[in-house]
């Protein structure tokens, strides 16, 4: 299964009014995207997958709008493999989707709103989008975006000193261990006596820790040539 980061910026405004839709608090959200026009990171990607052997990988991630994105690591990294954008450039189109308001759910010490994206045409990849708002930050706190080739991946997200552009310090993914595909250049872990409770387990994660965010100071394209 493949599985999307979804890097999904929140809200440029400071307070939510108590009357806003959900329409209204979802283009708040996607207003702030367009703050960013690019940045580089730093990202420590630590997997937790049952049959897969790997020690925390260190790596640069970039991106420059709308849509381009790269990691670059000197070790193989356990990534999604539908790159970090998609979202966004699906809920940068209000014609693509329609949003209902579904309820409130308390995430750590916040009451989130939840937005139910649905998609408007059947050949759109992204099928369906859960996303849990902080009303007040207007970040996205955690998200479930069913798409058409790559199943169901559910996301959580923490913010800290870039949380104005709606930018995560870490962002952890749940992992479905019957869904998700090993890697080829992974070898599943010989000591069986050592992991077969662990290979009971139906949840991995995957988590990915950034820091060092370089906002809004240009990405050459040359960066993402092959």
């Amino acid at each position: 299964m493949k599985y999307i980061l979804i890097l999904v910026i929140g809200l440029f405004s400071g307070t939510i009014q108590a009357q806003d839709s959900g329409n209204d608090l979802l283009n708040r959200v996607v207003d702030k995207t367009n703050l960013v026009n690019d940045y580089s990171a730093s990202v420590i990607i630590t997997p937790d997958v049952p049959m897969i052997k790997s020690m925390p990988v260190k790596a640069k991630i970039y991106y420059k709008k709308k849509d381009k994105f790269k990691v670059v690591s000197k070790s193989i990294a356990i990534l999604p493999k539908q790159g970090f954008t998609d979202v966004n450039v699906f809920l940068s189109d209000p014609k693509k989707y329609m949003v209902v308001e579904a309820g409130e759910k308390r995430i750590g010490t916040v009451q989130t709103k939840l937005l139910t994206v649905i998609a408007n045409e059947s050949s759109s990849e992204i099928i369906l989008a859960k996303l849990w708002v902080d009303p007040d930050k207007a970040v996205v706190l955690a998200s479930e975006v069913t798409t058409r080739s790559a199943g169901t991946v559910k996301i959580e997200y923490i913010y800290s000193n870039q949380i104005r552009f709606g930018l995560p310090s870490q962002i952890k993914f749940i992992v479905n261990v019957k869904e998700f595909k090993m890697p080829k250049s992974f070898s599943s872990n010989p000591h069986k006596s050592s992991t077969a409770k662990k290979n009971k387990r139906k949840v991995g994660t995957i988590v990915l820790d950034i820091t060092n965010y370089i906002v809004n100071k240009g990405v050459s394209d040359s960066i993402f040539q092959n």
